[in-house]
């Protein structure tokens, strides 16, 4: 499993490398003004609703059923209930993009709705938006096929997937001269991506034998599925709403407000990427397989592995996000268009953002000691909750603190939901805490210290080493003190983990 979680993050980690790459292009060409606020608005959108019928909520019911229907009653039975609900899914993607378009302009009002006085920016989000929905049919499409290859235990390929996205849209950008505008090439490059990614995986499942096709539905095979997916739709929306929150509220601040939310969060979400949703993707499976099989100890000790390498690969970024947000901003996206002040206002979002992390990077697995039981209804009911408060914080803070207090308003709603989540899992006995997760928590927290004291102490020396090489002095400073401080968490880590009877490499094979 644990190398399972690995090859998942490491394609998830190049993918973060490509989407910077990316993102460094873009913040070259459109910078943060009205074309990129207009953009990252249409590439929004669909987005969101692929988080809510897609990863989110679509996994959550998906995975356990037929990871269910695969253990007990065969391969057979499997690709039977697969492919009902690609015939199900297919048909509601459609008409969802039918309603879309006949209704783009009124969908844009209302979930932009500071638009409304910018006529220019309106329209042109309007048009990206027409060019960038139908991405959300391909991905949803995309999760399914990544759900039933995720259960046959084959992560490489759709782990890969999400690189496709960053290199059709730098593809695009690099033609820009052929569209009305760079802000078009990009949305044209999202929707190239979808159809890309879709490709990938239906050729990976025609491989392997677990292909879906068109298939009848019948009632009695997809009611468990739906039951639970009714719940996890709900608690998934819940916190797309907070995001939706972030991205009308983002439309009234003044121009750049939306782009430097979107830059901090690309930043933001590259460990959540690289490590949380990895753990996520690779948990779920595994729990539900094993519990479907009996063995609870083993689902329990192979959520205390994941949930401990988690927390120990994750603890760097939380440092480097609230101790130096700026030279992260400045060193990735200072260039081009992208200007001193752009760096500044989306390292505060940064920092904001960074308060939530170790909640962000953990919410995932917590949630999988409920979704593995299928039981999607608790998790909906605690993301009910946090987003309650999550958007009644950005009402109250975006007015007084402007961007990151849309920022500190999430990381708030992330903590009370994975403390409500941990809370009920223990009391339910669903979740049980191993000594090997506390031993590696305590390392990590000890490892943490010096690795403060080097991003404070360190920043000086490394500007002041890097200070001769002009435009290139933020990321090279960025560099030195990332080597620097990867060097003393690391040596720390493995001496506390040592001191404690513990070594990383044994968490691959305890209690497999």
């Amino acid at each position: 499993m644990i190398r399972n979680l690995l090859s998942v993050g490491g394609f998830t980690l190049l993918s973060r490398i490509t989407g910077f790459l990316r993102d460094v292009m873009l913040s070259g060409i459109l910078g943060a003004g009205l074309a990129a606020d207009a953009f990252f608005i249409a590439f929004r959108l669909p987005n969101h609703f692929r988080a809510i019928f897609g990863e989110g909520a679509f996994n959550a019911a998906y995975v356990p059923c037929y990871s269910k229907a695969l253990e007990q009653q065969g391969k057979d039975s499997a690709k039977e209930f697969s492919s009902e609900v690609f015939t199900l899914l297919l048909a509601s993607q459609i008409l969802l993009l039918i309603l879309a378009y006949a209704f783009m302009p009124q969908f844009v009002a209302l979930l932009a709705p500071g638009l409304d006085d910018r006529p220019e920016k309106f329209a042109l989000a309007v048009s990206l938006t027409r060019i960038t929905f139908p991405y959300l049919l391909c991905m949803t499409l995309v999760t399914l096929h990544q759900g039933t290859l995720n259960a046959n235990g084959r992560f490489a390929a759709p782990a890969f997937a999400p690189n496709l996205l960053n290199l059709s849209m730098m593809a695009a950008l690099a033609v820009a001269f052929l569209f009305p505008s760079a802000a078009f090439a990009a949305a044209w490059g999202v929707t190239i991506s979808g159809v890309l990614q879709l490709a990938l995986l239906m050729a990976n499942a025609r491989l392997i034998g677990v292909m879906e096709g068109l298939a009848r539905p019948h009632w009695n095979r997809v009611r468990e599925f739906f039951l639970m997916l009714g719940p996890a739709v709900i608690g998934s929306a819940s916190g797309q709403i907070a995001i939706f929150a972030d991205t009308i509220i983002a439309s009234m601040l003044p121009d750049g407000g939306v782009s430097s939310i979107n830059y901090a969060d690309r930043i933001y979400q590259l460990p959540n990427g690289v490590i949380g949703l990895a753990a996520g993707t690779v948990l779920l499976p595994e729990m539900s397989r094993r519990i479907a099989a009996g063995d609870e100890d083993g689902a329990h000790a192979a959520q205390n592995r994941v949930m401990a390498l988690t927390i120990a690969l994750a603890a760097p970024f939380f440092i480097a996000f609230v101790t130096i947000p700026e030279l992260i901003m400045s060193g990735v996206f200072l260039r081009g268009a992208f200007t001193h002040a752009d760096a500044a206002a989306s390292a505060d979002v940064l920092t904001a953002y960074g308060g939530g992390l170790m909640a962000l990077v953990l919410i995932a697995s917590a949630r999988a000691s409920f979704q593995a039981h299928g039981d999607t209804k608790t998790p909906m009911y605690v993301a009910l909750g946090a987003v309650v408060v999550n958007v009644g914080l950005k009402i109250a803070l975006y007015e007084p603190m402007g961007a990151p207090g849309l920022a500190t308003a999430t990381s708030v709603g992330l903590w009370l939901n994975l403390a409500a989540l941990i809370g009920l899992a223990l009391h339910r006995g669903a979740m049980r805490f191993d000594e090997t997760f506390l031993r590696v928590s305590i390392a990590s927290l000890c490892a943490s210290a010096p690795l403060l004291a080097t991003a404070i102490y360190g920043y000086g020396p490394a500007m002041a080493l890097a200070g001769r090489l002009g435009p290139l002095r933020d990321i090279a400073a960025l560099l030195l003190l990332g080597a620097a401080g990867a060097l003393v968490y690391g040596s720390v880590l493995a001496v506390c983990l040592r001191l404690f009877g513990l070594r990383l490499s044994q968490l691959r094979r305890a209690k497999r």
